[in-house]
């Protein structure tokens, strides 16, 4: 599975660009190619304080907040970039995987299916990707709130908390935040916890990477 990005038109002031974001190169019948966007992003990181700033638009997936949080402790100075997303499975294929009918549910489905943090070895300085490959389902053609929160931990302290809420129709969708570090990060391990949440269910996953 890898992400390739293609730079395509400005179509929005407040954003920087556009790319073509490709996931899973080898498509199945279950899994569909779609083009790709970017939705968020920042530039620096404040404490606690807003990182993002653009609202986007694609094929009905809407972000509802920029993309907030801030990065403290061992990640200060770190720089948490554009907020990508990609669909890679269709409501309808989703359900036959999952084998989910809403009418005998009659709840929603959140299943996190991989998180990771790319490259897993880094130095300061370089940047981190952090990816989640999810499953959301309820109503057939409903939209949902989803909100991605990706909680950064060193040594279990709280260093970063990216957060975005998008919305979204049934269907699997890969997303990733990049983090930049600061010359000066901290070595060691970080953990990073992703929670993908719609009312009031949700699924969390863990990944990390160690800054050498």
């Amino acid at each position: 599975m890898m992400f390739a990005k293609n730079l395509k038109k400005t179509v929005c002031i407040m954003i920087a660009g556009i790319f073509v974001l490709t996931l899973f190169g080898c498509a199945t019948d279950q899994y569909e190619q779609h083009k790709g966007a970017v939705i968020g992003g920042a530039t620096g990181a404040a404490v606690g304080g807003v990182i993002g700033g653009a609202i986007g638009e694609k094929t009905g997936n809407t972000t509802t907040g920029a993309v907030i949080g801030g990065v403290l402790g061992a990640l200060a100075g770190a720089a948490i970039g554009h907020y990508a997303y990609d669909q890679v499975r269709t409501e309808e294929a989703a359900q036959e995987q999952y084998g989910y009918r809403y009418d005998q549910a009659q709840t929603t489905l959140v299943r996190i299916e991989s998180t990771t943090a790319s490259p897993g070895i880094v130095k300061a300085g370089d940047t981190v990707n952090l990816t989640a490959t999810y499953t959301v389902l309820s109503q057939q053609g409903a939209t949902m709130n989803v909100v991605e929160t990706r909680e950064i931990r060193y040594n279990g302290e709280l260093t970063g908390r990216p957060q975005v809420t998008v919305q979204r129709q049934g269907g699997t969708y890969a997303s990733q935040i990049p983090v930049t570090l600061s010359s000066s990060a901290r070595a060691g391990k970080y953990t990073v916890l992703t929670t993908i949440q719609v009312g009031s269910n949700s699924d969390a996953r863990e990944a990390s990477f160690t800054v050498q």
